[in-house]
């Protein structure tokens, strides 16, 4: 959905206000911006609230017990016991594990954690572990089966008999946990931190203006370029794609934060794909653009985005050391990946098919004697072109890699910023991804990380993102997609 256009009282077109030109450091303290938590973590009259968190929250974010302004946050004892299950392996919820038990290792320095330990040197509120779980409600006997779900529901339900005059609400990512809780009157609420409020108002990184000032389309056309006055629009985002009318004549456009004027845009042949569409014609540029070191491209299935950042990053190979293309792996009940059968490469290959069948879309579009078609079988083999798991990425330092992250949406917030902290000198990275097809417990369209990238880095000049919304990959394909 492309952004609607309004008028000021001089006439003029506005579209999102621009912000001051920021560096590659601003864009990584911007992603560690996070709120407050949530509307609940408020501050309220009277006493402070009590919030019990369950495993799929630590998972989610190993620093989630800072996130509740000057309220107490509590951990019952079985979720402590679930953790343990965490703290061997190389996925992101393993890391998580690891981390949170390292934070209440120092916590714990010459106290009990049965006691309320002060967090954050005394800025915030208090912390402990709740051993107790029995409880005039017992959820064990109301739900007929003993787990730990109903134990940490005991856990929370005791503390609230314990602190009548508080409000406990149980925080949990698990929605079936949470509507457990409030069968018991027991408040219960996601963990926000980190979540997008209106995903519909998400930014799209194309604006569409009707009636602009015909002179500036001519102007474009006759001189590549023009100010944003020749066309009756001010304050434009850095690279900002425009899609512009004027009686007639039309236009593509993109906003240099550069050089503070329009580009006009033209469909070209990027690796012999060419684009169908205004949508993939922004995103090959933003791909091939030089100054933009952080593209992110959202769209549902069929879009083109994978086969777009592919194309883009082996035009623009010459400029980079390697070519690093990962996608997440969703674990299996929970399971590593060394848990399925087989040597290392068969159990990895299944979830990069999707890359390699891309990749292959493109070499067939040269002839197999085609000096280009061998280039790509080369560098696969002298690993110039990489495919690999995303979590082989932990503790590198990658430097002159245009980087493509495929299926990001189902990566958390904290996995995003990880990645991007990763980029050294000369590096580009692409994340890829559709924020309504999520395969990942506890995230969705509000809370996974491409959603969260694009809502906190949309106002930097190191930034571009474009939302595909037309399906180009087949008319059987776009019909699922619209009537099924």
């Amino acid at each position: 959905m492309v952004k609607k256009q309004e008028k000021t009282n001089t006439g003029k077109t506005t579209a999102i206000p621009q912000r001051n030109t920021h560096t590659r450091n601003t864009v990584k303290a911007k992603l560690s911006e996070q709120p407050e938590n949530n509307a609940t973590a408020k501050k309220v009259k009277g006493a402070k609230k009590i919030f019990v968190l369950d495993t799929s929250v630590i998972l989610y974010n190993h620093n989630s017990i800072n996130s509740f302004d000057d309220n107490d946050v509590a951990i019952p004892i079985t979720v402590l016991e679930e953790l343990d299950n965490f703290k061997k392996g190389n996925d992101n919820i393993h890391f998580e594990a690891r981390e949170f038990i390292r934070i209440m290792d120092k916590l714990s320095n010459n106290v009990s954690l049965q006691n309320w330990i002060p967090l954050g040197n005394g800025s915030k509120g208090k912390f402990k572990v709740i051993i107790n779980e029995k409880t005039s409600l017992d959820a064990e006997k109301i739900f007929g089966e003993r787990k730990a779900d109903h134990r940490i529901l005991n856990a929370a339900y005791a503390l609230k008999e314990e602190y009548p005059d508080r409000k406990v609400v149980m925080v949990t990512k698990d929605i079936n946990l949470r509507i457990k809780a409030k069968a018991l009157n027991l408040p219960a609420e996601d963990f926000l931190t980190g979540k997008i409020q209106n995903v519909d108002s998400l930014y799209s990184g194309i604006s569409r203006f009707g009636n602009v000032n015909k002179k500036g389309i001519d102007r474009l056309y006759a001189e590549g370029l023009c100010e944003p006055d020749d066309l009756g629009i001010e304050k434009l985002v850095p690279n900002q794609y425009l899609i512009l009318q004027s009686n007639g004549s039309s236009a593509l456009g993109y906003y240099n934060p550069r050089n503070q004027l329009i580009e006009r845009l033209d469909k070209h042949q990027v690796s012999k794909i060419s684009p169908r569409n205004a949508e993939q014609v922004f995103s090959l540029h933003a791909l091939t653009n030089p100054h933009i070191r952080l593209v992110s491209l959202q769209g549902i299935a069929g879009t083109g985005k994978t086969l777009l950042a592919l194309a883009g990053a082996w035009d623009q190979r010459r400029n980079y050391k390697q070519i690093f293309m990962a996608r997440p792996i969703v674990p299996l009940s929970n399971k590593d990946i060394g848990f399925l059968p087989g040597d290392a490469k068969s159990k990895i290959d299944p979830y990069m098919q999707p890359l390699y069948d891309n990749l292959k879309f493109i070499q067939n579009q040269f002839g197999e004697h085609d000096k280009e078609y061998q280039n790509i079988n080369a560098a696969l083999e002298n690993e110039k072109l990489l495919i690999q798991p995303l979590a082989y990425i932990r503790g590198r330092s990658i430097s002159n890699v245009y980087f493509i992250v495929d299926e990001a949406q189902n990566l958390t917030p904290h996995e995003i910023k990880t990645i991007i902290t990763r980029a050294g000198e000369g590096t580009k990275i692409i994340f890829t991804g559709d924020i309504y097809q999520i395969d990942t417990p506890y995230l969705d369209a509000q809370s996974n990380g491409l959603s969260y990238l694009i809502d906190r880095i949309k106002q930097h000049e190191l930034y571009a993102h474009v939302r595909l919304e037309k399906g180009e990959r087949s008319d059987l394909a776009n019909l699922a997609n619209e009537l099924l």
